[in-house]
């Protein structure tokens, strides 16, 4: 049978990030994707010009309706919104046990827009982050969880041990936004640290970056891949995706997920 992952995200509508970043990155991977959209949002390479938020028993209600009948083998989460959106995902996923759980917690679109209230932030560490199996911040979502600064290689350690403590089973913290000749992120599961580097590739076109590296760790995860093989199967998708990105629009354009496929001839088997 085909493997299976469910995305609970918000909607972008300009299809770069959000699940319809997430779906296409399912099937990339040759792995049904389902969704729960938890909001909407009117944006472009340009920037968001409008969020309307789903309301929390309609985003539970998708989630009911998907795993009551399709199931999924693994699941993540993106755009969350609220804090009473949170609590219901959060209660989906421990009645229905769902696991293995990534969590990207998208706090800010790439253009600056605000993806979650500030209140909600207590609610996600409290709530949902014990629930993940891998949590993927990016360095601006970890000082925002964390209260550390997160400037350099050394803090993004510090930062990575400090959601672990306050909850996280595993954390990629990435390490992108970082000004640096390479882009390095950091692993740490509570045990082990590592260091993911890979070189940085000079372009705009990256967004939907976050959404679909989680979503290719996710699709690994879904197809039985252990979490370590699925991390880095899913760097190696994100630096074929960025060194492909679309130039589309009049902003910065998507990163590019068929390039996975379109460099092999087939998903990864």
């Amino acid at each position: 049978m085909i493997a299976r992952a469910l995305t609970i995200a918000g909607s972008d509508s300009g299809g770069g990030a959000g699940i319809q970043a997430d779906l296409k990155t399912f099937t990339v991977f040759r792995v049904f994707g389902t969704s729960a959209v938890t909001a909407l949002t009117a944006q472009n390479t340009t920037g968001v010009t409008g969020i309307h938020p789903v309301p929390p028993e309609f985003v539970r209600r998708q989630i009911d309706a998907v795993l009551s009948d399709i199931g999924t083998d693994a699941a993540k989460t993106g755009m969350l919104a609220t804090a009473e959106i949170i609590e219901a995902v959060a209660a989906a996923t421990r009645d229905w046990r769902l696991e293995p759980l990534v969590v990207d917690p998208v706090m800010v679109a790439q253009s600056g827009a605000p993806l979650l209230a500030t209140e909600a932030r207590e609610a996600l560490l409290r709530m949902l982050i014990p629930l993940a199996l891998l949590v993927t911040p990016n360095t601006h979502e970890a000082a925002a969880l964390t209260g550390l600064p997160v400037s350099n290689i050394a803090e993004m350690r510090a930062a990575a041990r400090a959601l672990i403590a306050l909850g996280a089973r595993a954390v990629l913290l990435k390490g992108g936004h970082l000004p640096d000749e390479n882009v390095v992120d950091v692993f740490d599961d509570g045990r082990n640290v590592r260091e993911l580097r890979t070189a940085r590739i000079d372009t705009p076109h990256t967004h939907g970056t976050g959404c679909q590296l989680s979503a290719a760790i996710t699709a690994n995860l879904a197809r039985g891949r252990s979490l370590d093989e699925s991390i880095d199967i899913g760097k190696r998708f994100i630096t074929e995706s960025i060194r492909a990105g679309l130039a589309l629009g009049h902003g910065n354009g998507p990163a590019n997920p068929l390039a996975w496929l379109e460099r092999r001839g087939q998903a990864e088997s």
